[in-house]
């Protein structure tokens, strides 16, 4: 069915076929008039409302009158961990009495609970938990996450987790791209033995997940008291050699090598980067590589620090922004939110921070020239916000002034 969008305050991101940066990440492409035109899974035509209506295909199209509200691509998420078993509110509750990171970590806290949790679930209930969780990514406009295992850290838990995905994925509108995170954190039963938990990724686990098809990309967690870069770049080639892409978590509490290990293997991103330096910031834009920055976790964690998006947008890196939902450190799915954490605590511009949380998060997905903006030819994933200015999305902080959500051209959430 042909529909068209008319009455629309558009930002169709148009632009080159590339991630942003710099200058480019504050260039939306606003069209005070706008329309957008759709069959099926595709957009036929966006841009002024004259123009689109001049589309052989527009006469026979049914009319949607967006009432002079703000029409965007949906978001992107780029960055989360969805599958879980149950909130760490022992955690949140350890934090709120002034508990730190690892504090809570020694006294059962941290990603070894959710390892617990996971490991003692049916893939079932952990399906129908990120089913549950796939109705709220829709609902706050979201349209296209990336969906990380790593709860799991043994052969039987990780493979669950991913296919938990694959069942979500198959039931669901929102579109997720799966990530096998093996190399999170170490289980108990590999305390002390990193660079044996690597071997054992490599031999047992990523063979599996590689044969089934499970994941997208291959994901570590590059730190201090988790994987050194070495042990890290073991794994990683590894996935990279069996077809996967690479995300690194980088420099998140301290600067510990991620950076320069994801420029080194030309990763598709480099996640966090809260203590990245000028040498990792030219790294990352020689190679190629996305920022990925995630603000809900220093927010929600208290933290004085924010990642230096502004030094990271000077230095021409192509900056992405995401949840990291999970439940630990940030339990908060609504990109709304972060848009507004991005231009309160980052300094980022409203138009730098949605370009980010658009075109540049499917980018980082490997999704770029098909999702993220509204243009001819690309999926037809619209989201209606119940505003008339961009800037409203972040300026009414944890609001979720969603309107109306289409995916893949049928509506799939409100009315519009």
């Amino acid at each position: 069915m042909k529909q068209i969008i008319v009455n629309a305050r558009l930002l169709t991101f148009a632009g080159p076929l590339a991630p942003r940066s710099g200058a480019q990440m504050g260039r939306v492409g606003a069209v005070r008039e706008g329309a957008v035109l759709f069959e099926g899974e595709t957009i036929l035509s966006a841009g002024p409302r004259d123009a689109v209506k001049t589309h052989p295909a527009a006469r026979m199209a049914r009319e949607i009158d967006a009432g002079g509200r703000l029409l965007l691509p949906g978001f992107v998420d780029c960055h989360t961990h969805p599958v879980f078993a149950e909130a760490r509110l022992k955690d949140f509750d350890l934090r709120s009495r002034g508990k730190s990171y690892p504090e809570i970590a020694r006294e059962g806290g941290g990603i070894l609970s959710s390892v617990r949790g996971v490991r003692g679930s049916t893939e079932r209930a952990l399906a129908q938990g990120l089913l549950a969780r796939a109705r709220d990514f829709l609902a706050a406009g979201t349209t296209l996450i990336e969906a990380k295992s790593g709860y799991g850290l043994d052969l039987e838990s990780e493979l669950k987790m991913l296919r938990a995905i694959r069942h979500a994925r198959a039931g669901s509108p929102l579109e997720m791209v799966p990530t096998f995170l093996g190399a999170h954190a170490l289980p108990p039963e590999y305390a002390g033995k990193a660079g044996d938990f690597v071997a054992f990724l490599c031999a047992e686990v990523l063979p599996s997940v590689a044969k089934d098809g499970l994941a997208q990309g291959v994901d570590a967690f590059v730190e201090r008291g988790y994987f050194s870069p070495g042990e890290a770049e073991t794994f990683l080639a590894a996935g990279r050699k069996a077809g996967l892409c690479v995300r690194v978590h980088a420099e998140q509490l301290s600067r510990s090598g991620g950076a320069l290990l994801a420029a080194r293997l030309k990763a598709e991103s480099a996640d966090h980067l809260d203590f990245a330096e000028k040498a990792d910031l030219l790294a990352l834009r020689e190679a190629g590589t996305l920022a990925v920055l995630a603000p809900g976790s220093n927010h929600f964690l208290g933290l004085e620090k924010f990642p230096d998006a502004r030094r990271i947008i000077d230095a021409g890196v192509p900056l992405a922004l995401a949840t990291d939902f999970n439940p630990g450190t940030c339990p908060c799915w609504n990109m709304q939110e972060i848009v507004s954490i991005a231009v309160y605590r980052m300094r980022m511009t409203a138009e730098e921070a949605l370009t980010a949380a658009t075109v540049n998060g499917a980018y980082a997905l490997g999704l770029g020239k098909t999702h993220g903006t509204l243009e001819g030819g690309r999926q037809a994933d619209l989201v209606l916000f119940d505003c008339a200015d961009h800037r409203e999305l972040a300026y009414w902080f944890g609001a979720n002034l969603v309107k109306a959500v289409w995916k893949k051209g049928k509506l799939v959430h409100g009315t519009p």
